[in-house]
């Protein structure tokens, strides 16, 4: 159902609890693959991958390249997109997985709930989501759930601009972006 894209570069230690996150949706048969686009990192960026049975893709091009290509490189209908050190709650496979059934392939696209790792604030996470409902954007490291379609129809990440995430994000437009009840948190891994 889903194939899910990580950039990474140097993201050795970031790139292990997203992948340990994504072992519940591969239990499940929601997750049907997951792409690593790398920049050409010299730590063990590819031998986390290789021991997670990720497929990788490494390209020194531009994020908006990589991401592009491993979009296209992907089986399933469904994308989703994650940064490396982004972990989505316990729950996130059902979830998704409603919204892509109710949704369907014409879809807009879903964005997890932002949360801050640590923080125990009930106010910041309170204060963030309020500001997103009143117009704040959302943001790369909540991932992206979007119909492989639906990119292509988009143009996918561009390669030109300084933030392909956060573009993609803007012309998707934020009328169009469902915010799902599951959380991600963002771990700070150096």
């Amino acid at each position: 159902m889903l194939s899910v894209v990580i950039a990474t570069d140097e993201s050795e230690r970031a790139l292990v609890p997203t992948l340990a996150a994504l072992v519940a949706g591969a239990a499940a048969g929601a997750v049907r693959e997951v792409i690593i686009a790398d920049a050409g990192s010299h730590d063990q960026t590819a031998a986390v991958a290789d021991v997670a049975g990720c497929e990788m893709m490494v390209s020194p091009g531009p994020l908006g390249d990589r991401l592009r290509r491993a979009a296209q490189a992907a089986r399933a209908p469904w994308l989703m997109f994650l940064r490396p050190g982004v972990v989505p709650d316990a729950g996130w496979v059902d979830e998704v997985m409603r919204f892509v059934a109710q949704t369907g392939a014409a879809a807009p696209a879903a964005v997890f709930r932002p949360a801050q790792a640590g923080t125990g604030s009930v106010l910041a996470e309170t204060l963030g989501l309020l500001k997103l409902a009143l117009g704040g954007r959302a943001r790369p490291d909540q991932g992206l759930i979007i119909a492989k379609q639906t990119y292509q129809a988009l143009g996918g990440h561009r390669a030109d601009v300084a933030e392909p995430e956060a573009d993609l994000l803007r012309r998707i437009g934020r009328r169009r972006i469902v915010l799902l009840r599951t959380g991600a948190v963002a771990l700070a891994l150096a």
